[in-house]
């Protein structure tokens, strides 16, 4: 039987995605499930369908809800909490980085730091002296690694990942997809994107509407 596997798409400036990369790993390991980690832009999604920012902000309501909503997800996590300024963050300078750091091996590590300086720290994420530090932090030397993040070949790597994520139907992050396709949206369907990819591997039934 071959090895489960899910593809777990995030953006760094998706909130919810900061609790789902947080915990994914050990959730995962538990369930016998190999992750790929595929950083990706909302950006160019949310434009094709006219938004030109987060539908937090453009629903005034939905963005207190959310905001209050990860508070309490937070809680439980006992994970820091503070609101980055602004929101979203810009995101590409890190997602170039995390693009690198997985050809090197430490891209795992990466994502988790940019989150919990984001979202933990309310440190802006999308200015190099972040990212440099964070690099530092982890025992990477930043200036080959953000001189890789800035090549063609990993400009590429973003720019197929979404488009990637696109064609598995994602329209927001975080989401799961399974090795048969099947997508899950949201931080709070990671469990049932895991069972399911442990199903799929079997090559069990699933239920379907």
């Amino acid at each position: 039987m071959r090895r489960p596997a899910i593809d777990f798409y995030f953006e760094f400036a998706s909130s919810y995605s900061y609790p789902a990369a947080m915990r994914i790993a050990p959730l995962a390991q538990a369930a016998g499930v190999t992750v790929r980690w595929r950083p990706f832009l909302l950006g160019p999604l949310f434009r094709a369908q006219g938004w030109e920012t987060s539908p937090f902000n453009l629903y005034p309501a939905k963005g207190r809800y959310m905001w209050r909503d990860l508070e309490r997800i937070c809680g439980r996590l006992a994970l820091p909490l503070r609101r980055p300024d602004p929101f979203p963050q810009p995101s590409l300078l890190a997602a170039r980085v995390a693009h690198a750091g997985f050809a090197a091996g430490w891209g795992d590590a990466f994502c988790r730091a940019v989150f919990a300086a984001e979202f933990g720290d309310g440190l802006p994420i999308g200015e190099e002296v972040i990212i440099v530090e964070l690099l530092r932090d982890l025992g990477v030397a930043p200036e080959p690694a953000l001189a890789r993040a800035r090549s063609e070949e990993i400009k590429a790597a973003l720019r197929a990942t979404t488009g990637e994520a696109e064609q598995a139907g994602v329209f927001g992050a975080p989401s799961f997809v399974a090795a048969d396709g099947e997508l899950f949206w949201g931080q709070d369907r990671m469990a049932e994107a895991l069972a399911w990819a442990v199903r799929a591997a079997t090559g069990a039934s699933h239920p379907r509407a």
